[in-house]
């Protein structure tokens, strides 16, 4: 969410989680001076990181509130533990392509609190590309994972065919956005009513 005004509409179509990206390089970067109604919700929010320090990440967490932090840079199971001692949940995302091994996944099994596998992309943040969502037969962890990447408003079908007892969330963002930080209520409002 980037947009007071778009975040409150979000909320009334019965989402579980808030996304809010502090990576300055994104398009969706909520800013150095956000808008001050952003973050003023009720609803469980989360925090993106890319590579950020531990400590400022702590310290966003707390002015803000944050429930979950969402790291999809190289940070270590060491961070994650840290950042998880602190109250917070933690959601670490893997970039996953057809080479991809889940047994990345195994030194952080007990530091966090989901994974999110996303696409493998050169830069980080959306690339609107899906990778072969077939892949996640592979993956026999016990922490339950949100799938994200490139997933649009036509995907709800597919969705439902993916049978994996860990699936437990769908990242919903450049698909259904008019600018980027801006999401489409229509869009996302007919996407949930199909998936459910």
């Amino acid at each position: 969410m980037k947009f007071t005004e778009n975040r409150e509409e979000v909320e009334k179509l019965g989402v579980d989680l808030l996304g809010y990206i502090f990576y300055e390089p994104s398009s969706r970067f909520v800013g150095q001076h956000p808008d001050s109604g952003l973050f003023n919700s009720d609803m469980p929010k989360v925090g993106v990181f890319v590579n950020e320090n531990a400590f400022e990440i702590l310290g966003l967490a707390k002015n803000l509130d944050l429930d979950y932090i969402q790291l999809h840079g190289k940070e270590n199971p060491k961070t994650c533990a840290m950042l998880r001692k602190q109250g917070l949940k933690v959601i670490k995302a893997f970039s996953v392509d057809d080479s991809f091994s889940f047994e990345t996944t195994q030194a952080y099994e007990k530091e966090v609190d989901y994974f999110l596998f996303d696409t493998k992309t050169k830069l980080h943040g959306g690339s609107g590309e899906k990778f072969n969502w077939k892949i996640l037969n592979k993956y026999t962890g016990y922490k339950p994972f949100f799938l994200s990447g490139g997933i649009g408003p036509d995907d709800a079908e597919e969705i439902q065919k993916i049978d994996h007892p860990k699936l437990t969330g769908i990242d919903l963002n450049s698909g259904f956005e008019d600018e980027p930080g801006r999401k489409n209520i229509e869009k996302l409002k007919r996407f949930i009513e199909e998936l459910k």
